[in-house]
């Protein structure tokens, strides 16, 4: 490797190792000042949440959500094509320093099964969904938590918003 490869090679290591920074701009959007400002980062809820309250209430919302879905599918969702959807994981991303939510997604998977006459084998139809909660852009994790606290939070009504999660699977599965 020669020198101007080596140099080039290590401005790029040194580029990608940089922290995210973002330059302020001044009060009357006009040019930039020397303050940096962090970029947004997000993580899984699980890594934000620190307090045991609210990482119980997590994962008790996580549970009535799966028996929700559970005590609805037969009547609902699973009478179509997929008689087995179940629920895999609901999961949320948010911004580290101030808990503001990302985005929520619910994944769902489900199968059909047939035996082939003629060979005896098994065929198999996988469904998986991606689904969206209908989440307010701005909304906090707790305000979320406190939200969709109780024994129904399929049902509960999002934060700043007439919708509940019920509705955003209703459009998806």
């Amino acid at each position: 490797m020669n020198n101007r490869s080596f140099l080039l090679a290590l401005a790029l290591v040194v580029a990608l190792c940089m922290p995210s920074v973002a330059l302020a701009t001044n009060d009357d959007g006009g040019s930039q000042s020397a303050s940096i400002l962090p970029v947004a980062e997000y993580v899984d809820v699980s890594a934000y949440l620190t307090e045991p309250a609210d990482i119980d209430a997590w994962y008790t919302m996580i549970y009535n959500l799966k028996q929700n879905f559970d005590y609805i599918c037969g009547d609902t969702f699973c009478e179509g094509e997929y008689t087995n959807i179940e629920s895999l994981r609901y999961r949320c991303s948010v911004e580290g320093l101030t808990g503001t939510i990302g985005s929520c997604v619910w994944v769902f998977a489900a199968s059909n099964e047939e035996v082939s006459p003629s060979t005896g084998k098994i065929i198999v139809d996988v469904g998986t969904w991606r689904c969206r909660s209908p989440i307010v852009r701005g909304t906090s994790i707790h305000d979320l938590l406190s939200a969709l606290a109780g024994p129904s939070p399929l049902y509960a009504t999002l934060p700043e918003t007439d919708r509940s999660i019920y509705d955003g699977l209703v459009t998806c599965l």
